[in-house]
C-alpha cells in the first residue's frame, strides 16, 4: 500500500513523501524502500491565490503519482514490472553490479564496464539490450581494441573476462525480471585460448615459505592460498567465524565469492599457522589484503627467492592443484576442494600433471648395445658433494 505523506522542510514548506507498507523491494538494486521522496512541496499557511492554486495542483500530482505506484504494486504481485524500470538505463545497472563485486576482486569488473560503456555507449536502455547487439560486442572484443591508459590491445583471454562480465550482469537482470529474454544463455561465452599456466613446483613453494618478504601479510596470504587452492576473492573475504575445529581437524565454513555456494572445506594445520594470529570473530584473517599491491609484492618476493617465473596471486590456486594431482589425490577431490561446478575446470590440470603420459613415452624401447654406459653427475649442496652412478641397459 502507497500513502501520501508529508515532512517538514525549511521556510515554512512540507516535502511530499510516499510511504510503502510493506516496504518495497527494488528490482534493480534489491533493497528495501520504505520511503519514496516525490521532490514535490506545499506551503504550510498559503499567503495568496498563487500560493493556494500551487498546493492544489502539487497535491493532485502528488495523488497520481501514489496512484501509479500502487498499481505498480499489485503488478509485482502478479510477476510484472512497471515500464519506468524496464525502460531505465542499463549502464547504471552494470555500474551497480561492478561496485558490489569490485569489494573483493581486482579491477577487471571496471575495466570490462569501461570497454562495454565504450562499445555500447553512457545512454543503453534496457529495452535495447538484445541477441545482435550482445555479438556485435564479442566481435569489438575479439577485435582485440585498447582503451586503456597504455593503448595496448587486449588478448583473447581477456576478451574472454570482459565478455563474462556482461554475461553475469544480463543473466542478474533476467533473474530480476528487468529483461525478458534469458540472453546470457542465448549468447554463448568466447572460448579461451589455451595457455601456459604459471605454477611452483614443490621445491620452488618450499622456497618461497623460507624466503623472507616485505610484507607479511601478503607472503601468509599467497602460501593460504598455495596450502588451500582458495581464491583471492575468498582469501581476502575470510573471516574468523568461518575457521572451526582444532588442531589436525581444521575446517573452513564459509560461502565462496564467485560461485556464491555454502563450502565446508578441510585445512591443514600449516593453512591454519599462516592465517596468523586469531583475531574477533567477526574480523578478516587477511585484514587489509589490496589487490592492487601483489604484482610489486611479488616481484621482489620472488626475486629474493631466486625464481624467474611471472608468478600472481592465482598461479598459488594452479600450485595447490597440481601439487594435489602429483601427491596422488584423485581429480574428483582435487575438484571438490577447488569448489569447481564444472568437472571440465579441474581437467585442465590434470593435462599439466598427466604421469600417463610420462609413462607412455617410456614404454616403446629399443635394445640398446649390450655395454653398460656410466655416466656421473655431480651435485653440490651447501654442506657436501656427493657422486650420483647412473647405469644404462643394464637388463
Amino acid at each position: 500500500m502507497a500513502k501520501v505523506k508529508m515532512r517538514s522542510i525549511t521556510n515554512s514548506r512540507k516535502s511530499i513523501v510516499l510511504d510503502y507498507s510493506p516496504p518495497l523491494k527494488n528490482p534493480a538494486t534489491g533493497k528495501l524502500h520504505q520511503f519514496e521522496t516525490l521532490k514535490l512541496y506545499i506551503y504550510d499557511e498559503t499567503a495568496d491565490q498563487w500560493e493556494r492554486q500551487h498546493n492544489k495542483e502539487t497535491m493532485t500530482l502528488a495523488r497520481t503519482v501514489c496512484a501509479q505506484r500502487q498499481l505498480d504494486i499489485q503488478n509485482r504481485r502478479f510477476g510484472f514490472l512497471s515500464d519506468a524500470i524496464r525502460n531505465s538505463s542499463f549502464i547504471d545497472f552494470f555500474k551497480m553490479e561492478t561496485r558490489k563485486k569490485q569489494q573483493s576482486l581486482s579491477d577487471d569488473w571496471a575495466m570490462g564496464l569501461r570497454y562495454f560503456i565504450a562499445f555500447a555507449g553512457h545512454d543503453l536502455k534496457f529495452p535495447e539490450l538484445n541477441d545482435y547487439l550482445c555479438e556485435d560486442y564479442k566481435i569489438y572484443l575479439l577485435s582485440g581494441p585498447g582503451i586503456s591508459r597504455t593503448g595496448r590491445p587486449i588478448t583473447r583471454n581477456t576478451a574472454v573476462c570482459y565478455y563474462a562480465k556482461l554475461r553475469h550482469v544480463l543473466r542478474i537482470a533476467y533473474k530480476r525480471g528487468i529483461i525478458l529474454q534469458d540472453l546470457h544463455s542465448i549468447v554463448k561465452p568466447i572460448t579461451p585460448k589455451d595457455t601456459h599456466r604459471e605454477r611452483l613446483t614443490l621445491e620452488e613453494f618450499r622456497l618461497l615459505a623460507e624466503t623472507p618478504a616485505e610484507s607479511d601479510l601478503m607472503r601468509r596470504a599467497a602460501l593460504f592460498c598455495g596450502l588451500t587452492g582458495l581464491r583471492f576473492s575468498d582469501v581476502s573475504a575470510l573471516k574468523w567465524s568461518e575457521l572451526r575445529g582444532t588442531a589436525g581437524k581444521y575446517e573452513l565454513q564459509f560461502s565462496q565469492e564467485k560461485t556464491e555456494t555454502a563450502e565446508v572445506m578441510p585445512i591443514s594445520d600449516q593453512a591454519v599457522f599462516f592465517m596468523g594470529n586469531k583475531n574477533t570473530e567477526n574480523t578478516l584473517v587477511f585484514q587489509g589484503l589490496r589487490y592492487s599491491r601483489l604484482k610489486t609484492f611479488f616481484t621482489h618476493w620472488l626475486a629474493a627467492g631466486g625464481i624467474n617465473k611471472n608468478i600472481t596471486f592465482h598461479s598459488f590456486r594452479h600450485t595447490f592443484a597440481t601439487l594435489q594431482l602429483e601427491l596422488g589425490t584423485d581429480i574428483y577431490t582435487v575438484s571438490k576442494m577447488l569448489g569447481h561446478k564444472a568437472f571440465k575446470n579441474t581437467e585442465i590440470y590434470a593435462k599439466i600433471v598427466d604421469k600417463t603420459k610420462r609413462n607412455a613415452a617410456d614404454k616403446v624401447m629399443l635394445k640398446m648395445p649390450e655395454e653398460t654406459a656410466e655416466v656421473e653427475l655431480e651435485e653440490y649442496l651447501p654442506s657436501k658433494s656427493f657422486k650420483l652412478i647412473v647405469h644404462r641397459n643394464e637388463k
